[in-house]
């Protein structure tokens, strides 16, 4: 028998305010427990939430960019339940009036085409405090700074088949969130969060299977590592006839595994009813209109223009749009150069090696956009060689930042040479260094050329006119 599974994904994603959802509580990360509270995030009585604007702001901006209908008149409600990290008894958040319905996120797996993953809601909450089990050897601890800081909650319908298509959905929110500069996406310190419903059935029944929550997933590989192992578990126990049991499991990144953390006998009763405290909140199609208006170009337009305006194949698009800084440091070296092409393998590769090799964002690239169009304009003019302005003139700009680039290759002499004499002495000298490679290349071994021209290449430290000197060779060797 063949199963397939049904995967929802619900998202929260903490947003980026100053202060805390419904109080003027600071909601900076990373403070001393319990400083950032007061009698408001408490809920100590006689005390009254307030909306925060950002907070709206940057809940519609998701919503746009995920292509929801944005609901116009919302009403908060108060959903009822006790644990120690919820201060209030309560949590405030929207129940039958989610401010964004519908849209979808568009994914594409590894292994697969562009697919659609439909979206139930967006909805807006406060977040709750946080528990620490590891502080103490008898006690729970609780810090509260967390507790009120807003959210959304992006839910899925169960669309998603495989962990690879959840990977690519939670990637694609959290690269639209950092685009909107709404959320930093940290899974890692829980700014974003995700759960995944999975469940599985045989091929071709409409009927779910029983459904499976999970949990403490620290970031998106762990995600599709956590459903892929879900669907595996719950694949193996249905062929053994073994009945699946609703409940919420953890993850084990250290192992891969899921494990039970509790039953899901009763459905939860949490009492929904309208927060008395909270006016409804309703907006007008202007205000959703200036919010819009303020949204930066996204992701998907981006890179439309990089493969149809620049000529870029789909993968460098996709490398480029990844980052939002990259992507404008991109659009602004552009506007230096018409060589479209080597901008973005400059971008790829020497830019990309020289971020990773000291742990650095493109924000923190020391070279402006004109000065990387000044170095192709060179290579471009054949003033110097590829290899010279990768190997020689780009880290002695790196060094020097304050100098362009033209002063630099007159500094450091590293004008190319298309002398054929100057060139001719140095393929004397390869061939001759290299003559057991010479016979080889003779007896039909072509693929040797690049050799001899690296090597004429390292001779000439650069300054080697590549073409000429392949030029040069192919007559010499009678090709």
């Amino acid at each position: 028998m063949e199963f397939e599974a049904v995967i929802g994904l619900e998202i929260h994603v903490q947003l980026l305010t100053k202060s805390k959802a419904f109080s003027a509580d600071s909601a900076e990360y990373g403070a001393l427990p319990n400083t950032q509270v007061s009698v408001i995030s408490l809920a100590h009585p006689g005390t009254l939430p307030k909306h925060n604007k950002k907070a709206i702001e940057s809940a519609i901006k998701i919503g746009l960019a995920l292509h929801c209908d944005i609901r116009k008149e919302n009403s908060y409600s108060r959903k009822n339940y006790f644990y120690a990290d919820l201060p209030k008894g309560y949590q405030i958040t929207q129940f039958d009036t989610p401010l964004c319905n519908d849209g979808y996120v568009t994914v594409k797996p590894k292994n697969g085409d562009k697919k659609r993953i439909r979206l139930i809601r967006i909805h807006m909450e406060e977040d709750t405090g946080k528990s620490m089990h590891d502080q103490d050897l008898y006690d729970s601890l609780i810090d509260y700074n967390r507790a009120g800081t807003p959210l959304i909650e992006i839910v899925s319908h169960p669309d998603i088949t495989n962990g690879d298509e959840a990977y690519s959905f939670v990637t694609e929110v959290r690269r639209l969130v950092r685009y909107l500069d709404i959320c930093d996406g940290n899974m890692e310190e829980g700014s974003l969060r995700c759960d995944a419903n999975v469940s599985i059935r045989p091929v071709g029944q409409i009927e779910l299977g029983t459904k499976v929550e999970v949990k403490n997933m620290n970031s998106i590989s762990n995600v599709k590592r956590a459903i892929d192992f879900e669907i595996k578990r719950q694949t193996e126990l249905t062929l053994k006839g073994i009945k699946i049991e609703g409940e919420t499991r953890g993850f084990n990144g250290s192992n891969g595994t899921t494990f039970s953390m509790r039953k899901k006998e009763l459905v939860n009763d949490y009492r929904y009813f309208p927060e008395p405290d909270l006016p409804p909140l309703i907006l007008t199609d202007k205000y959703i209109h200036e919010i819009k208006h303020l949204m930066p170009e996204l992701p998907e337009v981006l890179f439309e223009r990089f493969v149809s305006k620049y000529g870029l194949s789909e993968y460098d698009a996709g490398v480029l749009v990844d980052d939002k800084a990259t992507a404008l440091y991109f659009e602004e070296l552009v506007n230096k150069t018409s060589n479209y092409k080597a901008a973005s393998n400059w971008m790829s590769v020497a830019v990309r090696g020289y971020l990773n090799e000291n742990a650095l964002g493109i924000a923190d690239f020391i070279l402006k956009p004109e000065q990387l169009a000044g170095i192709i304009e060179l290579v471009d003019k054949q003033v110097l060689s590829h290899s010279a302005a990768v190997q020689n003139l780009f880290p002695a700009l790196l060094a020097n930042p304050t100098k362009n680039a033209i002063e630099l290759v007159q500094e450091l002499n590293l004008s190319q040479n298309a002398d054929g004499t100057f060139i001719d002495t140095l393929v004397d000298e390869v061939l001759v260094k290299f003559a057991d490679k010479v016979n080889e290349y003779k007896n039909g071994k072509v693929g040797l050329l690049s050799l001899f021209v690296g090597e004429v290449m390292k001779a000439s430290k650069g300054k080697a006119d590549p073409k000429k000197t392949n030029e040069i060779i192919r007559k010499k060797l009678g090709t």
